[in-house]
């Protein structure tokens, strides 16, 4: 019995950690109660049950009008704890800066975070309407290339397994969506690097590669997106290089600021 509602309890704690995620990653937008209890693969009775009490702790909170369900401000006060990933991410800066003016396009800093990236930081400008990622947004790795180039950069059978789970979190895409990740997947894992020559979005073309810590272990990525016309075929050794430089100075700067956290 003892084991019994020791297991309840810590189900419930991870289905209130699933709930939390899946909200941060439509943090624009919101969720319906009903589309984030199928999205999470629970009933209706139990997502409500979990996400009031997100609300009442104010680790989300419900749009008075549309009814639906945002990331809190208790997850950006608890965030103030961890003073040091914010100097890490400010010494980030001048890497994607240096990109951006380098190569052009938008550049792009990537953290993992279990089966989802974070972006932490973004520099540059593409008059591009579907770049839809700045700081703050979490997503699937799978739906982008810096994402793809963490997840290519892992051992082959956790990949797998990722990708797995991904591509059962973002079903709702539709089949032609679906084959389109699945190419950049492979491209990507041909070429060693992330790649998407109009793949995700027409007409746009994204590179980028894995940041690796001391260990050799991929936790983030770098990486630019801009139109076929600012990154044609021809310019892609160039890209990679420059990616690779700055993706080494980041690893540096993950050793100064953050390996003792981590």
């Amino acid at each position: 019995m003892v084991k019994s509602r020791r297991r309840s309890g810590t189900q419930s704690v991870e289905r209130a950690v699933l709930l939390l995620k899946e909200i941060t990653v439509r943090s624009e937008v919101g969720w319906r109660l009903l589309d984030l209890s199928v999205q999470c693969g629970l009933d209706r009775g139990t997502t409500h049950r979990l996400v009031s009490c997100l609300v009442r702790e104010r680790l989300a909170q419900q749009h008075p009008v549309n009814r639906r369900y945002f990331p809190g401000p208790l997850l950006f006060e608890l965030g103030q704890s961890l003073p040091a990933y914010a100097r890490f991410v400010a010494a980030c800066g001048p890497a994607l800066s240096r990109v951006a003016k380098r190569i052009g396009g938008t550049a792009l800093l990537y953290l993992r975070s279990g089966d989802d990236f974070v972006c932490t930081a973004r520099v540059g400008y593409v008059p591009i309407k579907a770049l839809t990622i700045d700081a703050g947004t979490r997503r699937p790795l799978i739906v982008s290339v810096g994402g793809v180039a963490i997840l290519i950069a892992l051992p082959r059978e956790e990949a797998r397994a990722l990708i797995a789970r991904n591509l059962k979190r973002v079903a709702r895409f539709g089949a032609v969506r679906i084959r389109s990740l699945e190419r950049v997947i492979r491209q990507s894992e041909s070429r060693g690097y992330g790649i998407s020559q109009s793949e995700i979005v027409p007409g746009v073309n994204a590179y980028g590669v894995a940041v690796r810590d001391a260990d050799g272990v991929p936790f983030g990525s770098i990486s630019v997106v801009g139109s076929a016309e600012t990154f044609p075929q021809t310019r892609v050794p160039e890209v990679i290089a420059a990616l690779e430089e700055e993706s080494h100075w980041i690893s540096l700067q993950s050793v100064r600021n953050i390996s003792t956290n981590r």
